[in-house]
C-alpha cells in the first residue's frame, strides 16, 4: 500500500473498532476502562498510561508507515529518544552519535553520562571509515544518527551505517524527524529503530508536541512497551488526535514545501552576502546523488551561512513572513540562529566541530506562496545593505 493511501483514511487502516463508524480517529479521553463492558473484545484495556484505543490506532499507522513491528507514541520527540536510551542502554554502555545531532539529544547524552555513566562518541557519519574505526575500538551498544542532519543537512548513507552496525554487533537507530516516513524508511534500509518528532512535519501545524519510536522486531517492541508504561511516556489521546489531523496531507505538504525551498535556495545563492547555502536538493550539495536515491522528498529546510554574525542576525530580525521560532516542518515559515536557539546547549568548541557559527541561519520553508517568501528575504537583505535584488 502506498503511503498516501495509508494516511488518507486512518480509521480504515489503523484497526480501531468504533461502534459509530467514525471517519477520523475518535478520542477516547478516559483514564480507565471497565473490564465488564469489554467481554466481547479481543483486547482488554485497563489504564490509558498502558494502552489507549486512540493512541494504539496511531501507533498502528506509524508502524505500518515505517514497515516496523510496533510503535510507541510519546508525549514529546525528545521523550521518544529518551525511551530509546532507556530501553537499549544500561549503565556503563557506550553510544556512537552523528556529531551534527539535535541539541536536545546532545543535552540528554550529557545528562546520561553524568547520571548513568553512559559514554558517547561523536563522528561524521558521512565518513564510514571514521564510523568503523570507532566501532572497532569501542564496544558500541547503540549507534544513532539523523539524516538529514540538523542543521548541517548532511545525508547519511543509512544502509551502509546499518551494515557496519550489524558487523560489530551494535543496535542502530535513525532519527527520522526531518525526512519522515513520507520520504524515507530507515527500517527498510537496515535500522533497528526509527524515531521521530511528530511535532514537526508529521503533524505539520505546530499545535502539539509529540514523538514516536518504531521497532523493527517484536522483542524490541515488547521492551519499548514495558518501559514506556513503567516510565509514563504515553501520549495523551487528545494530542494523538491533533497529530493525526496532519497525516492525510503529509506527503502533499512536503512535496509543495520542497519545491518552494529549492526556489528560495537558488535565490539565496545570488546574494553577495551569502557564503553558502546547504540544501540536499541542490546539485552542489556533497551528497546530492545519495539524497535523490535515499529520499523521495527533500525536506524544506535550508542552512545558510552569511558573511558575518551581524548580517545573519539582521536578516532574522528583518524578515516579516519568517517567524523567529525553533522547530521546523510546519505550515508557517520559520527562521532561527541555531547557535542561539535549537543548538544553544552545544559548547562553542562543539559548535565549531559541526561547522555551526553565529553567522549560520536555518530557514524552514512553509506553505506560503514562494514568491512572497523570496520577496521577504530580499527586502530583509535590502534593508540591511541598501542593495536591491
Amino acid at each position: 500500500m502506498k503511503i498516501e493511501t495509508l494516511l488518507a483514511n486512518l480509521t480504515q487502516h489503523s484497526g480501531i473498532k468504533d461502534a459509530y463508524g467514525a471517519t477520523h480517529l475518535p478520542i477516547y479521553n478516559t483514564a480507565t476502562f471497565d473490564y465488564k463492558r469489554q467481554q466481547d473484545s479481543d483486547f482488554l484495556y485497563d489504564y490509558s498510561r498502558t494502552d489507549n484505543p486512540t493512541r494504539n490506532a496511531l501507533e498502528t499507522i506509524f508502524a505500518k508507515a515505517e514497515n516496523g513491528f510496533g510503535c510507541i507514541c510519546t508525549n514529546t520527540g525528545i521523550r521518544a529518544i529518551a525511551l530509546l536510551f532507556e530501553t537499549v542502554l544500561q549503565s556503563g554502555d557506550t553510544v556512537l552519535v552523528e556529531k551534527d545531532c539535535y541539541g536536545g539529544t546532545y543535552r540528554l547524552l550529557h545528562i546520561l553520562f553524568e547520571k548513568n555513566n553512559i559514554k558517547a562518541f561523536y563522528a561524521d557519519f558521512t565518513r564510514e571509515d571514521e564510523v568503523e574505526q570507532l566501532l572497532k575500538e569501542h564496544a558500541i551498544k547503540l549507534v544513532l544518527c539523523e539524516s538529514p542532519t540538523n542543521p548541517g543537512l548532511k545525508i547519511v548513507d543509512i544502509a551502509k551505517i546499518a551494515s557496519l552496525s550489524k558487523k560489530y554487533g551494535s543496535v542502530f537507530a535513525v532519527d527520522n524527524s526531518m525526512a519522515t516516513f513520507a520520504s524515507q524508511k530507515p527500517l527498510d534500509l537496515g535500522a533497528d529503530f526509527s524515531v521521530f518528532s511528530a511535532t514537526k512535519y508529521v503533524s505539520g501545524h505546530g499545535s502539539v508536541v509529540a514523538g514516536a519510536l518504531v521497532a523493527k522486531e517484536a522483542h524490541w517492541y515488547e521492551k519499548l512497551h514495558y518501559y514506556a508504561n513503567a516510565y509514563g511516556s504515553a501520549q495523551a489521546p487528545f494530542d494523538v488526535f491533533l497529530v493525526s489531523l496532519g497525516l492525510p496531507s503529509l506527503v502533499y505538504r512536503m512535496q509543495a514545501q520542497e519545491q518552494s525551498a529549492r526556489v528560495l535556495a537558488e535565490q539565496l545563492l545570488t546574494f553577495a552576502e551569502v557564503k553558502s547555502v546547504k540544501f540536499p536538493g541542490l546539485v552542489t550539495h556533497p551528497q546530492y546523488e545519495l539524497a535523490k536515491r535515499q529520499m523521495k522528498i527533500i525536506p524544506a529546510v535550508l542552512t545558510v551561512d552569511f558573511e558575518d554574525a551581524y548580517i545573519a542576525e539582521a536578516v532574522v530580525k528583518n524578515t516579516k513572513l519568517f517567524g523567529e521560532k525553533v522547530s521546523f516542518g510546519t505550515a508557517d515559515s520559520r527562521v532561527e540562529l541555531p547557535a542561539k536557539m535549537s543548538h544553544a546547549t552545544y559548547s562553542e568548541e562543539d559548535l565549531e566541530k559541526i561547522g555551526l557559527t553565529k553567522a549560520t541561519v536555518r530557514f524552514s520553508v512553509g506553505l506560503e506562496n514562494v514568491n512572497d517568501l523570496v520577496e521577504d528575504v530580499q527586502q530583509a537583505v535590502t534593508t540591511l545593505v541598501g542593495k536591491v535584488y
